[in-house]
């Protein structure tokens, strides 16, 4: 096991930043890099390491592929890169792919579509307070060198008892990263290859990294085994940003009219069939441990598997998000089997919500009665991996947006996929959960969430960024 080299990787890929609930996410454009390389070195300098813990305030920076066009990048270090982050994740197939068709085209997205202006790099604030927050808002967009722009800037909210605006807690499943002080059982500790170039993946193997011909200013990056190349890639990773609308209102609006008798709410049986959906409680405790109320006790609980106590979902649904999304020991194989092969298509989620919370208790019978649902609000998703590919996309089209997982009819994830798919006869979603001895189906899924904008980024160890800045 290596070492991880914590002074030369970005914090945020290490650190979610909990103890800095402010943040700003500024999308920016590269229009000429004749006085980008100073102001980059600038950024590297400020840039906080993983080895440090931010006290009042924290920055990270991220290209795009065409991002790192702009800068310079040689053509023969551009075709080291992996295709997923040249293709980025709004052409024809990876909309099929990704379920962004219909109302997640990205035709209707606010940035990163093909009608937008494209995105080149994504520098990331974060602080103690919006006061301080905004003093480090203020001082970087002063130090854009001409030549770069501001194109938008993307705000997050910080919402109660570390809820999303369903009124769920969130950031719960994470794994592990190998190599850390941090100590965690065998099934949740993850490869840190599976996270950070330069080590080794789940397979043993070394991630696939970006390299640069050999030249002064490439000779501070670690050698890579092509001769005269330098590993470009070494403590980096790649980013995946999708802004994602949640439509609170109709969320349980559909949890109401699904389970009211005779035109009454039924707020307990109401609240169960979104936690049936989300495979948690509100309180953040699994379904499988607690199937038929709620226990705050067990709001941090992510020791659980599905195999034992849950095989066939009657507890926590196949179909659920939390059980798509990390299958864990549920897959059709031996358990060890299972848990490898989870643990093959794990991701760092380092997301942020953004917009009003339409009621601070985030209490589903006060978001139920409230009036408040003007305003966009819903997730900055976020998260971290060395294969884009077999990680991020494995997930969304084999998992998420796959009917037949599981040997589900028809099926796709109930929170975040895609229920209206232009290839199916059919043309809203379905979900089946355990009632009485048997399966209730229920038709007519809306969608819940509506993808906004994202993209694809490389972010670079700090070493690698100095060497940008040299182009």
């Amino acid at each position: 096991m290596n070492t991880l080299d914590t002074h030369d990787i970005q914090g945020i890929i290490l650190k979610g930043y909990a103890q800095l609930p402010a943040s700003h996410f500024l999308l920016l454009a590269i229009d000429s890099n004749n006085q980008v390389g100073p102001w980059l070195q600038k950024v590297a300098e400020q840039v906080m390491p993983g080895n440090r813990k931010p006290t009042t305030q924290a920055l990270n920076i991220a290209f795009t592929y065409t991002g790192l066009q702009a800068l310079g990048l040689p053509a023969d270090a551009m075709q080291t890169f992996p295709l997923e982050l040249e293709d980025g994740m709004t052409t024809p197939h990876k909309q099929l792919f990704l379920g962004d068709f219909d109302y997640n085209d990205p035709r209707k997205w606010h940035w990163g579509g093909p009608t937008n202006e494209p995105v080149h790099a994504l520098l990331m604030l974060y602080a103690l307070d919006e006061d301080t927050l905004d003093e480090l808002y203020q001082q970087q967009v002063q130090q854009l060198p001409t030549g770069v722009r501001l194109i938008k800037k993307l705000e997050t909210s910080v919402l109660s008892k570390r809820k999303e605006h369903f009124g769920f807690r969130d950031g719960i499943a994470q794994p592990t990263i190998e190599g850390l002080s941090r100590t965690d059982t065998p099934e949740n500790t993850v490869a840190a290859g599976e996270f950070i170039l330069g080590y080794k993946n789940s397979y043993q193997q070394y991630p696939d990294s970006p390299v640069v011909t050999s030249t002064p200013a490439a000779t501070h990056l670690p050698e890579a085994t092509t001769n005269n190349t330098h590993d470009l890639g070494k403590n980096g990773s790649y980013l995946v940003f999708r802004q994602m609308e949640q439509n609170v209102q109709q969320f349980w609006q559909y949890m109401h009219d699904a389970t009211a008798e005779n035109g009454e709410t039924n707020a307990e049986e109401m609240i169960k069939l979104a936690a049936k959906m989300m495979g948690r409680w509100p309180s953040g405790a699994p379904i499988c441990l607690s199937p038929d109320k709620d226990d705050s006790s067990m709001e941090n609980h992510d020791s659980f598997a599905y195999r034992a106590s849950d095989s066939e979902g009657l507890k926590c649904p196949i179909g659920s998000h939390i059980r798509r999304t990390n299958p864990r020991d549920a897959m059709d194989v031996d358990l060890k089997t299972s848990i490898e092969i989870s643990n093959k298509h794990r991701i760092l989620r380092r997301g942020r919500s953004y917009g009003k919370p339409v009621c601070e208790s985030l209490e589903p019978s006060e978001i139920l009665s409230s009036k408040n649902f003007e305003g966009e609000r819903g997730l900055h998703f976020l998260c971290f991996n060395t294969s884009i590919a077999r990680q991020f996309e494995f997930i969304q089209n084999a998992w998420v947006n796959n009917p037949k997982l599981f040997n589900l009819n028809n099926e796709r994830d109930p929170i975040i996929g895609n229920n209206h798919h232009p290839e199916d006869e059919h043309k809203s979603g379905f979900f089946s959960t355990p009632r009485n001895g048997l399966r209730k189906r229920l038709s007519n899924i809306p969608p819940f969430v509506t993808v906004k904008g994202g993209a694809y980024f490389f972010m670079p160890g700090i070493k690698a960024l100095s060497y940008l800045s040299t182009l």
